[in-house]
């Protein structure tokens, strides 16, 4: 099927890729268990004096859920050979292009290809391209810490988003992508926040995570800590995003569907008598 001109290709009505049962229950474990690191802070901070350093079980539980949708769509058929060829494909292009961004401006590449393969293949997808770059992106720059688990789950939300966003085409879809980007930039900064802001206690009282506050007053202080501290990288975050989506998306976009029609994802398989 040809687009129309001026339409960023054929814009299927469902995503190529279809989330499955074990799928969808691998990815809802992964997602559980990532946002339980993330807030478990909030909810119980009596643990931040013994717990502290427990970042790399947070990484022992988090990496095998993640393997473990990539695994399901594999035992469910929405996964196969070639499917798996074109995610380790993006996943090392985009580690590979993680180094020539913009470092401490928070202009970044590593976004673009999460977030059109998020909306060309679907939410599965999307999911295990974003856990997938950042951990081959951490291991190509030395990048490994206690960090990574946390950048993981959020890249991989941010694939997951993008292949839930609703049907739209041409420059109407270009747009859409370009404010998820920035919307998915600024939450990704709060988000990474969250994973080592309440550990620390060098902030002023103001902006500090309070042991003994409650949730209604320590989501204000993130809030605050947020906006004096990270904007400054977020917003180059997503302008990039922005900018790259608004000038490359269309051809990423293009070339990405064209996959998708070559290997003919999804295509039954047809035995006949030699």
């Amino acid at each position: 099927m040809t687009g129309v001109a001026g339409s960023v290709g054929p814009a299927p009505s469902l995503a190529v890729l279809r989330l499955r049962l074990r799928s969808g229950a691998a990815l809802l474990a992964a997602s559980l268990v990532g946002l339980a690191a993330f807030c478990w802070p909030l909810l119980d901070p009596s643990f931040l004096g013994s717990h502290s350093a427990d970042a790399p079980w947070v990484f022992v539980a988090l990496l095998p859920l993640c393997l473990a949708v990539v695994f399901a769509e594999l035992s469910d058929g929405g996964f196969d050979a070639k499917t798996v060829a074109v995610l380790g494909i993006l996943a090392g292009v985009d580690a590979a292009l993680r180094p020539l961004s913009g470092g401490g401006t928070g202009f970044t590449f590593v976004y673009l290809l999460i977030i059109c393969g998020g909306r060309v293949f679907g939410r599965g997808f999307g999911f295990s391209l974003g856990a997938l770059s950042l951990f081959a992106s951490a291991l190509l720059t030395a990048g490994v810490g206690p960090w990574l688990p946390f950048q993981m789950v959020g890249a991989g939300w941010v694939g997951l988003g993008a292949g839930c966003l609703p049907r739209a085409r041409g420059r109407a879809e270009l747009g859409l992508l370009a404010v998820y980007g920035a919307a998915a930039a600024l939450l990704y900064g709060a988000l990474l926040n969250l994973s080592f802001w309440p550990f620390a206690h060098y902030y002023p009282a103001q902006i500090a995570f309070l042991p003994h506050g409650s949730v209604a007053t320590n989501l204000l202080h993130w809030w605050r800590f947020d906006i004096t501290t990270s904007l400054g990288f977020d917003i180059p975050a997503a302008v990039g995003n922005v900018v790259l989506l608004l000038v490359l998306g269309r051809p990423v976009l293009i070339a990405l569907r064209r996959v998708t029609r070559r290997a003919a994802f999804d295509a039954p398989v047809e035995m006949t008598a030699g």
